[in-house]
Order: C-alpha cells, then structure tokens, then sequence
C-alpha cells in the first residue's frame, strides 16, 4: 500500500516521547499525524507524540480480495462438497444458506465493523469495548498460532505434489516404485482388484509424501522428513515476504492469491464436464434427498460448515478492516464476501464431482465408494482421476497450484491477526520494527512446526486441528459476541455503524447479534465438545489417552485466557469490588472519540462519501 496525502488515521495506542503542546491544539496535532509541537502565552502541557498515520488499503479491491482469498480456503474444496451430498445434497442448501443469513453473516458484519470503526487489531480493540476482556485478544492470537503450526505443513504437502509432478510421468500413476507394496494395484485394472488392494495414488501420499508407516502414531513420531521440511519453509518465506510490509505487501499478493484459484477451478470444471460419467457426479452432487432434513446433525454440520468457511473470531476479519477508510461501506463488504465464499464452495462442488462420477464410471464403482473428504479427496482421490486423464501432468500442476493459492491466502490472514494485534498494542515496541517482528514470528511458528514434518506429523495435524482451533474459537467468538452487545451495547455499536456507512443497522441485525448468533455459536460449541471423537475419525489409528488430554489441554490454554486476564484486570484496578468490575468493564476511552474527527478530516480530504462523514452526529 502507498500512503496518500491525508489517506491514514491516526493509530489509537499512543506511545512515544512527550512534546509541549498549548490548551486545545491536541486535536489539530492528531489530525496533522507528523509530531509537531505548539506553545503560546508560556503555558504548555505535555502529550504524547503520535505515531505516523495508519496504512489504508490502496485499492478498496485490495481489500476486497483479502477478506476472499482468507474466507475461501481448502475447506470449501475438501469439505463442503463432501458433507452436502452427505447430508441431503441439494437440500442440503436450505440449512446452509439459513445458517449462513441467521448466524455466519451477522458475526462476519460485525467483525468487519468493529475493525474499520476502532482501526485496531483484536488486541487493542477491547480496551474501547470491555477492557476486562482483553484475554479474547490473547486467545484469538494463541489459536491463531496453533492454527499456523499446521496449516502451513499441508499447503508443504500440495507443494510437495507440485514438484513431484514436474516429470514426464506423475510418479502415482504406478506401481512400480521403490515405496510400493505387494497390494498396490492401479484401479484401472478391475480384475485384479481385491479387498486388501491400495491404489497408487494412495501408497504414494502415505509410503512417499507422508512415509507415515516408518512411525508408531504419536507415541514415535519419528524423525524430520527435511524434504517436507524444505516444502514448509518455502511456505514460511512466501508467507514473510507477502506480510512484512504490512498492507503495502499483502495488497499486492493478493492479486495473485485470490484471484488464480478462480481462474483455475473453471479450467477443472470444464475439463471435468467434457469427461465421462460426469453427469452422474453432478446428479448425485445436487440430487436434494429431503427426509434428511429432519435431521439434527445436518443443520449442526451445516453451521458449522458456515462458521469455520466465513472464519469470524480469528482476528483477521477485525485486522484486514482495521486499514479501511472510516467511512467505507462495510455492509455491502460483508453481504457481497460473504456471498462470494458460498459460491465459491457451491462451484468447487460441481469440479469435486465431476472428477468422482469420472472416477466411479473407470472403476464400475459408485460415487459413494469413491468419495472421501479431507485431505484424502484432494491429495489421494483426485490425484488418482488425474492420473487417468489426457495431460495429466500439466492437470496435476494445475490442481496443485490451485491448493497452494488456496492455502497461502488463509495462512496470510491467520499470521495478519497475530501482527496486527500485537503491532498495535505495542506500537513502539513491534510497529516501528514491523519487518524484524514478522520475521522473528514466522521463524517462531515454523520451528514449532518441524514437528509435523516428521513420519507421524499426519496425527499431529489432525490433534492440532481439532483441539487447537476447532473447538476454543468457538467459545471465544461466543464471548466476543456477548461482549459486543451485552456489555458494549448493541444500540451503541449500531450508533457506531450508523456514523461509519451513513445508516443504522436494521432490527434483523441487532435480533441476531444479540440473541440469534450467540445462539447458534453456543449450540456448535456444545455439538463439538460432544462428538470432539468424531473430528478425529479418520483411518483405523486410535489415538491414546495422553494425546487426548494434552489436546483439552490446548483447547484449555486459549480459553483460560479470558478469565485469567479478567482476574488481572479486576485486581489491579483500584476501588471496592464492585467498583473495579465497573470500571475494568467500562471502554478506557471516552466517548465521544475522535471518531468525529476521522470523519470530517476524510471529507476535508476527498476520502469517503459524505453521508459517512455526516453520520458522526448520532453517535451516542
């Protein structure tokens, strides 16, 4: 991003050396930015120096293409097609899309408003909400750090595949290499097929990438595979470059990120449509299987689905917003992103089961005995289509960029959220050394990774999976939601809204912030820690005891760390008891804030429209 005459707004936690300021000047030197000092009639009074004014977007498409590239991730490859023709196919929309209007929206909305009114990443931001709170902030960064020590080893593994398919042959396409066994058999050959066969494709990700076989589970994981190793800090090194700079850097790898996975995924749909059996893929895909519906478990998969897609509480939604213009138009940002990442998924579908129904009809099988989900559809079944077709080298290249792009945009915003929060907390610490802060983190996080290059790292990913994130986001963006409009005040964060965009949020919104969303957040929580058994399910590995409880464990770390900053805050706050819950509950920063500043000096500069800048007068 590069800066324009009057484009950043002034960053909320000071910092910074004193400066002699006269009476009534402090508001002309936070709009000026540059540290300037002021005395008349020998009286001065000291305040702090500013910092330099805060990025904004280059291109409001910049920002765009971020919220995108980090809602569409592998999930809407691997998962969604897999659990909508599980739980209804076609009817499986109904929940989808009312779980999505009901309770994704509503929390992606709000998420996005928060960061582009506070400007502050999800640290800071709680000291304008419930200073008590402030843990939310550490939880969000912990989860996003369990997040980065996995997700990065599975985009290593698609990379992996990249380089391996650079060859005249794709090296799954046989059964003759050194890591094959005695029951691989190429499933073109349906007369030798029994029930202990394995395909290429199979043997080639678990015996070559993963080597999976040469480890004991979790109790010997055994060594560093340094070639998944090399894979995964080829990851980190695109990761730092795109992020170091801030938005200046991430805007214009954004570009590239989020906009190649389209351009792919409609050269797979069309090559996948003119292949036989096709039809019969899409069919099963669509075909709405209604008496599911009366089903639990399908509204539970299908919130969940929407919850983990849109990616509300990891902090990247309040980061990514946070470098808005103050008066840009949030609403119809949520409502169009939001939209896109349903499509998104809806497309990759129709390239998913296109490719199975082909699958089904070589193999005289049916789409059901084809299919999988996770990372088996995408790194063993459609490697395995891939294989059979015309061209399949230059396929296989494409398919595996379109996975590596995928990944990169979801693992920029997890690392954003970190950066962002802790830049903005201690700007004169991190913020002034951006470039050596992220360099020192992703060194961090790749290190701490390492261990899932090993030969069991496979057990490892899938324990950081569900007990890192998976379950503790869900508390926390519960309580962020709670906090927001409990204690907060929906009618006053719909004031803030209001000032921003020019117009009050409706009843809809509100209803849903306040009861609807918390709800449904509530309810997904609940189903999670209750078939937690069932995220894990996968293969015939049973994981032990000890793995288990070091994963409550980490679901444990990122949770207590709400309650643990609220007993800090409540005790250092002077007074009584029940003074100090008052005041450690009260914003630390009065209202009204310079957010009436902001605005005028966006319309003073050309920055926004007016009815954003108009709106400052009804904020409460």
């Amino acid at each position: 991003m590069v800066m324009g005459e009057g484009d950043g707004e002034m960053e909320g936690g000071g910092g910074g050396n004193d400066e002699c300021v006269e009476d009534g000047d402090e508001e002309l030197v936070a709009m000026m930015g540059p540290p300037t000092t002021f005395c008349g009639n020998n009286k001065c009074k000291k305040i702090r120096r500013p910092l330099p004014p805060r990025e904004t977007w280059k291109k409001k498409i910049e920002f765009l293409l971020a919220v995108v590239g980090f809602a569409v991730d592998l999930g809407n490859v691997w998962r969604f097609p897999y659990i909508c023709y599980q739980n209804g196919g076609g009817a499986f929309l109904i929940p989808y899309v009312v779980m999505l209007v009901f309770g994704g929206l509503p929390l992606f909305y709000m998420e996005l408003a928060l960061g582009q009114f506070h400007r502050c990443g999800c640290l800071t931001v709680w000291k304008k909400i419930c200073p008590a709170l402030k843990g939310v902030g550490y939880a969000i960064c912990l989860i996003d750090m369990y997040m980065g020590m996995y997700y990065n080893t599975v985009i290593s593994w698609a990379l992996y595949y990249l380089f391996s398919s650079m060859r005249s042959e794709l090296p799954w396409t046989s059964c003759d290499n050194p890591w094959n066994t005695l029951n691989c058999t190429p499933v073109t050959n349906l007369s030798a097929l029994t029930n202990v066969s394995t395909s290429p494709a199979k043997e080639f990700f678990e015996r070559s990438v993963l080597e999976q076989h040469r480890a004991d589970g979790l109790d010997r994981i055994g060594p560093i595979k340094w070639s998944l190793a090399l894979c995964l800090l080829a990851v980190f090194l695109l990761v730092y470059f795109s992020l170091w700079k801030g938005v200046r850097s991430t805007g214009m790898a954004v570009w590239v990120t989020s906009l190649a996975p389209y351009v792919v995924l409609f050269m797979l749909l069309f090559q996948g449509i003119s292949l036989p059996g096709a039809g019969e893929g899409i069919r099963y895909y669509l075909t709405p299987q209604w008496h599911k519906l009366v089903n639990t478990k399908v509204w539970i998969d299908a919130a969940s689905q929407v919850f983990f897609s849109l990616g509300p509480g990891f902090g990247t939604l309040l980061a990514l917003s946070s470098y808005n213009k103050f008066n840009n138009n949030c609403y119809w940002d949520a409502i169009l992103t939001s939209s896109i990442n349903f499509l998104t998924s809806f497309l990759a579908g129709f390239v998913i089961f296109t490719m199975l129904g082909y699958m089904a009809h070589v193999q005289n099988k049916s789409i059901s005995e084809v299919g999988t989900e996770g990372p088996g559809l995408v790194f063993i079944v459609y490697p395995e289509a891939i294989a059979m077709m015309t061209g399949s080298v230059m396929w296989a290249l494409i398919f595996f960029l379109l996975l590596i792009t995928l990944g990169l945009d979801s693992t920029f915003g997890g690392l954003e959220a970190i950066i962002t929060g802790l830049c903005d907390e201690y700007p004169n610490v991190l913020k002034r050394h951006r470039e050596l802060f992220v360099a020192g983190l992703v060194a961090v996080i790749y290190i701490l990774s390492l261990p899932t290059t090993t030969y069991g790292g496979v057990y490892l990913i899938t324990l950081l999976n569900v007990f890192g994130p998976g379950i503790a986001i869900l508390f926390v963006v519960f309580v962020e939601a709670a906090a927001v409009c409990w204690v907060y005040g929906v009618d006053r964060f719909a004031n803030d809204i209001e000032m921003m965009i020019g117009h009050r949020p409706g009843m809809f919104w509100r209803l849903c912030w306040c009861y609807i969303s918390p709800a449904f957040l509530l309810i997904i929580f609940v189903f999670s820690i209750l078939g937690y058994k069932d995220m894990m399910a996968g293969g015939s590995y049973v994981y032990p005891d000890w793995s288990i409880n070091l994963g409550w464990l980490m679901t444990a770390s990122s949770i207590s760390c709400i309650p643990a900053y609220f007993i800090y805050k409540v005790c250092k706050t002077p007074g009584s008891f029940m003074q100090r819950i008052r005041l450690a509950m009260k914003p630390e920063d009065p209202e009204p804030d310079d957010r009436g500043i902001v605005a005028i000096a966006s319309a003073v500069h050309g920055g926004g429209s007016g009815s954003g800048g108009g709106g400052g007068g009804t904020h409460v």
